[in-house]
């Protein structure tokens, strides 16, 4: 049926009034969300916290940990939301992405923030300048532990079969560029040893293997390898702290059982802390930062943490990313005395 040329300007004129208060609700709806976003507190939905790293590793640990102190002290849901793979670079540049509203967070460590810009040259970001520093969260020393299927009962006994053996020992950590696969890169280059990088997308996926013995050598945190430790799963060579810790009184420092390896400086530790994208409010980064500190200078917070070996470092965001770049700068002599490079 043909419409007249009357039907045809009037049935057009009502397309063009239905469009346009479709479009004024439309716009209407959408000046009320924005208003709503703008007017009220932060926060005033849901937080979600990407883990750089596979659920069961220490900064998994320390994220679920961290998440349900801070729902209780903000108020709003802090959500885990776990993105490995690269070396933690994965997560993290989901971060940098993110609308810097204070809804998207990134719980970081030492690999991706202070190893990952001096050993790794391709990453998709620049941690000094696309990142917000929030505040410190915890500090852990390293612990070299092996798989009890390896015919040695210490460090020495280690290092001279791993010489006797060269290329034959396996050593897992949670990616290229980490904190993990540097410390076993110095561990070995000072020690003069060779052994083969297998690296996986977090400390976590290597455990199984590294108790079955299809790896053999794994140098985490004391937050993730101190269980496995005292389970009696794994076998502690050494920790990497200017003191024996208290939880592991019967296992000497690596400065002390390697001293005859040139091993008697060696000290390394990892440290957590919290980042927004660029751009993050002031008012946003001083809420979180405040709620940070009140989390992590609550006694059960702190107790939970020395059960890991762990201790919390509570402060602002600027001496937070003065001690990131500190370790960088430390990270990259390491690197650079060792001759060690993955590109």
């Amino acid at each position: 049926m043909q419409l007249s040329y009357f039907q045809s300007s009037l049935f057009k004129v009502m397309l063009l009034v239905i469009s346009i208060g479709f479009g004024i609700v439309q716009g209407f709806g959408i000046t009320q969300v924005a208003a709503q976003g703008k007017d009220g507190a932060y926060p005033n939905r849901q937080i979600t916290l990407i883990i750089p790293f596979p659920p069961a590793g220490a900064t998994d640990a320390l994220g679920r940990m961290l998440s349900q102190k801070l729902s209780q002290r903000l108020g709003q849901t802090v959500i885990v939301d776990n993105h490995p793979g690269a070396g933690g670079s994965i997560g993290s540049n989901l971060v940098v992405r993110a609308v810097p509203d204070g809804y998207t967070l990134l719980l970081s460590t030492g690999s991706t923030h202070a190893v990952a810009p001096s050993f790794t040259k391709k990453l998709p970001y620049d941690t000094q300048t696309d990142f917000t520093p929030i505040g410190g969260v915890a500090i852990a020393p390293g612990l070299l532990t092996i798989t009890k299927t390896l015919p040695v009962k210490n460090l020495k006994e280690f290092i001279e079969y791993a010489r006797a053996h060269p290329n034959e020992i396996n050593y897992a950590t949670s990616g290229n560029g980490t904190v993990m696969h540097l410390n076993a890169e110095s561990l070995k280059a000072t020690a003069r040893f060779n052994m083969t990088h297998i690296p996986y997308k977090g400390s976590a996926l290597a455990t199984p293997d590294l108790i079955s013995g299809k790896v053999h050598l794994l140098f985490d945190t004391t937050i993730a390898s101190l269980p496995l430790v005292t389970d009696g799963k794994l076998m502690a060579l050494g920790v990497a702290s200017p003191k024996r810790s208290p939880l592991l009184p019967n296992v000497p420092t690596i400065a002390e059982a390697g001293k005859d390896y040139g091993l008697g400086q060696f000290e390394t530790s990892n440290w957590f802390g919290l980042y927004g994208p660029k751009n993050l409010s002031a008012e946003i980064v001083n809420k979180l930062n405040a709620a940070l500190n009140t989390v992590l200078l609550e006694k059960d917070t702190r107790e939970r943490l020395a059960l890991l070996g762990a201790e919390p470092i509570p402060g602002s965001p600027e001496k937070f990313a003065t001690m990131v770049a500190l370790d960088r700068v430390r990270w990259t002599k390491i690197i650079q005395q060792n001759q060690i490079s993955i590109d």
